[in-house]
C-alpha cells in the first residue's frame, strides 16, 4: 500500500503540473513522430555527421537502419570523479558494435568541482555551470544524427545540467552512465577533526592538507554524501541508471561491465523504440528521487537541482513537497557529514538494494513507473555481480550488513526525512537536520551580520564569536555572485558549538551536500539584492531558527523594519576576475532558489 501522504503529494504535483506537462510531452510527441531524424538530413549534411567514422560506422548510418547513440561526456583528468571517462567512449563505441549500433561522441561538457573552488572566486561560477552544462548538452544532441542518448556525468552540477540539456531531446532513451566513487581514505571523524583544529590554530597548513589528501586521494567520486553522491542515488532511484551501478568502484571487471551493459541498455531502448526519457521522468518518478534524497539525508542542492530539472520535464515541484515528504518518510542511513560512515560503507552495508527494498516495504515509492530496464522497480533491489566472467544481477540483502549506517524501515535513526522547510518573515530556507543533533535544533540569539564569509574568520579568532549567536551571510544569493558554497564557516561555527554556545548560520547563500551539525537555514529567498528582509538585518537584532516547528523569523517589530532603509551594498567586485566577466549578465536571470534558481528553464 501507498503511504497516503506520498500519494497526496504526488497527485498535487501532477494536478499542479497538468498544463506544462502536457505541453512538454506534446513537444516530445512532436519530436517523436519525425521518425529516424538522421534521414532527413540533407546528403551534405549526413556526409559531415559521419565524415570521421570508420568504413563500418559509416555504412551502418548511410543504412539509416542502426541506431546511432551520441555521447555527452564531462570528462576531464584533473577532476577525480570524472577522469575515469577518459577511456569510455572507445569501450562504449564496441559495446554498441556488438548490438548491431554506432555511438558517437555528440560533444563535452565543462565539469567544475566545488572542492578546488570553495572559498575562491571561481567558486561563484558553480551554480551557473549547471546551466551552461544544460545548453552545452543541448547543443551537442542538435544536430540531429542521434537515436539514443549516454551521459557520462557524475558531480555537483554535472548531473542536473546533464538532465536538463537531455529532457529536452526527451523523446530520445537515454541512460546515465557512472563512474563510482574513489577508495575510503582517513576516516571522516578525522578529516573534520583536522579541520577544526586548523580553525583553531592548533595545526598547520602542512597537517590540514596531508588529511586532505589522505581524504581525496585517487579516481573516483569523493566519498562523503555531498552533492555527487546524492546526484548518483537519486537518478538510480529514478530509473534513469542501471540497478546498482552507482557505487560500484572506477576500476575492475564490474564497472567495466556495467558501462558495457548501460550502452548496450540504450541501444536496445532507441531500436524497440522504448522507455523514451520523458516518460521515464514522470511526475512519479521525481517523488521517488525526493523520497530517495529524504531517506538517506542527502544534499540540500537537490532542493534547487530537482525542481529545477523536473521543470524542464513541465513537472512544478514545490519546497512544500519535499517539506511534506519529509514529514513521512524515515531516515534510513547515515553516511557523512550525517555520521562517520562514507558512501563506500553504505554500499558494503547493502546500498542501493536494501534501500530500495526498504522503501518499497514502506510503500514510500511507486511502483507503477517506466525504468531505463524496463516497468517497475523490482530490479532496483537487485545487485549486479560477475559470475563466470558475465554480469548477472541477484537478488540484493535482506537484511543491513551495518546498522550503524544502514537501518530497515521498521528501524530508523528517526521519524522523519533529513530535510525541513523553515518559514517566517524572513521568507523560506531549507535545512539538512539530519546531521543536527536534536539540542541544536531550536535556537533564539543576537545577528552577527557579515556581507561576505570571509568577514567570520577574524571575528572568531578576536574571540568575538564566543557566544551564542545567529551568523547572518547575506548577498550571496543567485542575483549577486552566483549563490557559491559556503564551507569556509563551517569549521569555526562547528568549534563555537563544540565549546558550548548556541550557534547557527542564515543565508541567502548554499551549504550544500557536506552541510554539517552546525543548524544552518540556507537558500533563502528572496535574496537580500531582492529586497529580501535579510537584507534589513542589523547586528544585535533577534533572531529565531526553529527547525522542530519550521519557523526562521526575524524578532524585530514591524513599524521598526518599515522605518529601516535597505543597505546600499557595492557588489561590483563580483563583475570581474576568473571569468565571472563572461557571466554578469547571465546572473541577473537567475531565478529564485525555490523554483530551481536556473535562467534556461521557466
Amino acid at each position: 500500500m501507498l503511504n497516503p501522504t506520498i500519494k497526496a503529494v504526488t497527485d498535487r504535483i501532477i494536478e499542479r503540473s497538468r498544463e506544462t506537462r502536457a505541453e512538454y510531452l506534446a513537444n516530445m510527441d512532436a519530436q517523436a513522430s519525425k521518425g529516424v531524424v538522421r534521414g532527413t538530413l540533407g546528403c551534405s549534411n549526413l556526409a559531415h555527421g559521419f565524415a570521421a567514422c570508420g568504413q563500418q560506422d559509416k555504412a551502418d548510418l548511410k543504412a539509416l537502419n542502426k541506431s546511432n547513440i551520441g555521447i555527452i561526456t564531462a570528462y576531464n583528468d584533473m577532476l577525480s570523479a570524472h577522469q575515469p571517462y577518459a577511456t569510455y567512449p572507445e569501450q562504449i563505441k564496441q559495446a554498441c558494435r556488438e548490438v548491431g549500433s554506432v555511438a558517437q561522441v555528440a560533444g563535452g561538457v565543462p565539469a567544475m568541482c566545488d572542492g578546488v573552488t570553495q572559498g575562491q572566486p571561481g567558486m561563484e561560477l558553480s551554480l551557473l555551470s549547471r546551466e551552461v552544462i544544460a545548453m552545452a548538452t543541448a547543443v551537442g544532441l542538435s544536430h540531429a544524427m542521434f537515436d539514443g542518448t549516454l551521459q557520462l556525468g557524475v558531480c555537483d552540477k554535472i548531473i542536473p545540467g546533464m538532465v536538463m540539456g537531455a529532457l529536452q531531446f526527451g523523446h530520445l532513451p537515454t541512460v546515465l552512465v557512472p563512474a563510482g566513487p574513489m577508495p575510503s581514505g582517513i576516516p571522516n571523524k578525522q578529516k573534520a577533526r583536522v579541520r577544526q583544529d586548523f580553525a583553531q590554530g592548533k595545526v598547520g597548513e602542512a597537517a590540514l592538507l596531508e588529511a586532505e589528501s589522505a581524504s581525496y586521494h585517487s579516481p573516483g567520486t569523493c566519498t562523503f554524501y555531498g552533492t555527487a553522491n546524492s546526484n548518483q542515488l537519486v537518478v538510480e532511484a529514478m530509473g534513469l541508471q542501471l540497478p546498482g551501478s552507482s557505487f560500484v568502484p572506477p576500476s575492475g571487471n564490474l564497472r567495466e561491465a556495467l558501462t558495457d551493459a548501460a550502452a548496450q541498455q540504450v541501444c536496445r531502448n532507441a531500436q524497440n523504440h522504448t522507455a523514451r526519457m520523458a516518460d521515464i521522468y514522470s511526475e512519479k518518478s521525481v517523488v521517488n528521487g525526493i523520497v530517495a534524497l529524504l531517506s538517506t539525508g542527502g544534499s540540500t542542492n537537490l532542493t534547487m537541482h530537482l525542481v529545477a530539472m523536473a521543470r524542464a520535464a513541465g513537472i512544478i515541484v514545490t519546497w512544500e513537497d519535499f517539506a511534506e515528504l519529509s514529514a513521512a518518510t524515515p531516515l534510513l542511513a547515515r553516511v557523512y557529514p550525517n555520521g562517520h560512515a562514507d558512501i563506500n560503507h553504505f554500499h558494503q552495508a547493502g546500498g542501493m538494494a536494501f534501500l530500495m527494498a526498504q522503501l518499497r516495504k514502506g510503500g514510500l515509492v511507486h511502483e507503477d513507473v517506466l525504468t531505463i530496464v524496463g516497468e517497475g522497480l523490482s530490479l532496483y533491489t537487485q545487485v549486479p555481480t560477475m559470475k563466470e566472467g558475465k554480469l548477472v544481477w541477484v537478488e540484493g540483502p535482506q537484511h543491513s550488513g551495518d546498522e550503524e549506517v544502514l537501518r530497515p524501515i521498521e528501524n530508523p535513526f528517526q521519524s522523519t526525512g533529513g530535510l525541513e522547510l523553515l518559514q517566517g518573515n524572513l521568507g523560506s530556507a531549507v535545512m539538512k537536520v539530519s546531521s543536527v543533533q536534536p539540542q541544536h535544533r531550536v535556537i533564539e540569539a543576537p545577528a552577527v551580520v557579515l556581507e561576505s564569509q570571509y568577514e567570520l574568520e577574524p571575528l572568531f579568532k578576536a574571540g568575538e564569536l564566543d557566544r551564542d549567536c545567529v551568523v547572518v551571510v547575506r548577498h550571496q544569493g543567485p542575483k549577486a555572485n552566483g549563490m557559491p558554497e559556503l564551507h569556509k564557516l563551517t569549521p569555526p561555527l562547528a568549534v563555537l558549538l563544540d565549546r558550548g554556545y548556541k550557534v547557527a548560520l542564515v543565508t541567502d547563500g548554499r551549504m550544500s551536500g557536506a552541510s554539517g551539525k552546525v543548524p544552518a537555514a540556507i537558500h533563502l529567498t528572496p535574496e537580500a539584492l531582492d529586497g529580501g528582509l535579510i537584507a534589513k538585518i542589523q547586528t544585535g537584532d533577534r533572531v529565531r531558527l526553529d527547525a522542530e516547528k519550521g519557523e526562521l523569523s526575524l524578532l524585530v517589530d514591524v513599524q521598526t523594519l518599515a522605518q529601516r532603509p535597505l543597505p546600499e551594498v557595492d557588489l561590483s567586485a563580483n563583475d570581474t576576475g576568473c571569468g565571472r566577466d563572461l557571466f554578469t549578465r547571465f546572473r541577473t536571470m537567475l531565478g529564485r532558489p525555490d523554483i530551481g534558481a536556473s535562467a534556461v528553464i521557466k
